[in-house]
């Protein structure tokens, strides 16, 4: 069986991995006939969001131990992925991918991005194997390699910040799955459109079966 590695960026969509999106990831990579690791880095995130009232909380987590609670605990530091273990690499949205793994949430074109993640994503380009990002993440692999061709679906602002950093942005709809391969590098929109649960789980599903069909 084909192996990925599912990098997230904490627990919750205004502060760390969007839950459906990661979920129904793992969801897809299991029904592809395929088993996961999961990975998050082990730092601080950024701030604590209630996610009734969109407030911040006076409180810090981290990043690693809050992926755990959707990784049932079953995760692993991002210092310890080795690309030679791997098949693919995939990265689910939620606004942790712009505030935890990059910084893009605050500081557009001229994010930095965690160097675990940097690494993670250039020893899988060098190795020609697939990468995967749903939602918001794109903007961290166009910022890491520049020029390539993703998508966040129809969001002008963020196409432009793409656009910005070397990279080319494709329009798309509910569950379509942009293929640059050039850099092996599969990405879908999820709800940075205003998508159902299902429309979140057909996303998910076209693009590791696109990766799939590179394995």
């Amino acid at each position: 069986m084909k192996k990925f590695a599912v990098v997230l960026s904490g627990n919750g969509v205004f502060d760390g991995s969007e839950i459906h999106e990661a979920t129904m990831t793992l969801l897809a990579i299991t029904q592809h006939g395929s088993i996961y690791d999961i990975f998050a880095p082990d730092v601080e995130q950024y701030h604590v969001i209630n996610h009734i009232t969109g407030e911040e909380m006076p409180e810090t987590r981290n990043v690693l131990v809050e992926s755990a609670r959707i990784a049932r605990g079953n995760i692993r530091p991002l210092s310890e992925f080795n690309a030679a273990g791997f098949d693919a690499l995939i990265f689910p949205g939620g606004f942790g991918a712009a505030k935890n793994l990059s910084t893009f949430a605050f500081d557009g074109p001229d994010c930095t991005v965690n160097e675990e993640v940097r690494k993670a994503v250039l020893d899988m380009r060098e190795a020609s194997k697939p990468i995967g990002a749903l939602c918001i993440s794109p903007v961290v692999i166009a910022k890491i390699l520049g020029d390539v061709q993703v998508t966040i679906g129809q969001d002008p602002g963020t196409a432009e910040a793409i656009e910005k950093m070397g990279g080319t942005h494709k329009t798309t709809n509910h569950g379509e799955v942009t293929v640059d391969e050039a850099n092996m590098v599969f990405t879908t929109p999820c709800y940075m459109l205003d998508a159902n649960i299902l429309q979140i789980y057909n996303g998910a599903y076209n693009v590791v079966g696109e990766m799939m069909k590179y394995l």
